[in-house]
């Protein structure tokens, strides 16, 4: 999809994501290539978001935005034309959730969405939805998840990734919806199963080519997309290692 025009800056983001129109009339959160936190964030985005989106998660839709650098000349704010001009070609656009609003407190939350949602953020390592913040919004009433950048943080030290199977979910704690969730084992039986190695190879396929070229230690992009179907794969056979103090720390609260 292309982007036809650059609409407003969301200067609460440390990416300093945008509102963009797209080329099929749509609205679009856009982050950005160019940004500070680079192409790994953006894989993380597409990787995470669209697998919870397949699994059932409250997830908006996400696109891959071209962006022609020329679009930087319409705009009068220097940051921004720096940040369009750094990222010429593909980034991710996140559908835009007209009158949604920051969902800052848990209360309301199904139960079980909540012990999903903390179950697959500990699968992916998600260390980005604290009470501090939560990453959440509420739209028509109901939770959704953005913001998927910080998790598979076990990408940017690729030589310890045979840990990173068996890597406890280190902000367990102080995960926004684990105060209301239920069960952890009972969302990891509903939802560990529809996590299948075609499910991972179809979201890995989404991740442009350009985002996973030059990574040191590996040939090719797709030797990339089989380290982090391995890494998830791993994880999900063996459940104890990460779930189980998450369960602990339920219980705690």
């Amino acid at each position: 999809m292309r982007a036809t025009r650059y609409v407003l800056a969301l200067r609460e983001g440390g990416s300093l994501p945008g509102i963009v129109e797209g080329d099929d009339l749509g609205t679009y959160v856009a982050k950005f290539r160019g940004a500070g936190q680079g192409r790994k964030a953006l894989v993380a985005e597409v990787v995470v978001g669209e697998l919870g989106r397949r699994i059932g998660l409250p997830v908006p839709e996400l696109v891959v935005l071209h962006l022609d650098s020329s679009m930087a000349s319409a705009e009068p704010d220097q940051e921004v034309q720096d940040l369009l001009r750094a990222s010429h070609g593909a980034n991710l656009g996140m559908d835009f959730l007209p009158g949604s609003l920051g969902l800052e407190r848990p209360d309301g939350v199904d139960p079980d969405l909540a012990a999903r949602v903390v179950w697959f953020d500990a699968l992916t390592q998600n260390v980005d939805r604290s009470w501090r913040n939560p990453n959440l919004l509420r739209w028509h009433g109901s939770p959704w998840l953005i913001d998927h950048g910080a998790a598979l943080y076990f990408h940017h030290d690729w030589s310890a990734r045979a840990a990173a199977a068996q890597r406890p979910y280190p902000t367990a704690h102080d995960h926004v919806l684990l105060p209301v969730a239920s069960s952890l084992p009972a969302a990891h039986d509903a939802l560990a199963p529809l996590v299948t190695p075609a499910l991972l190879a179809e979201v890995l396929a989404l991740v442009p080519d350009g985002w996973l070229t030059d990574e040191p230690g590996f040939a090719t992009p797709d030797d990339v997309r089989d380290a982090y179907a391995d890494v998830l794969q791993r994880r999900l056979a063996a459940p104890g290692t990460w779930l189980d103090a998450v369960e602990v720390a339920r219980g705690d609260l």
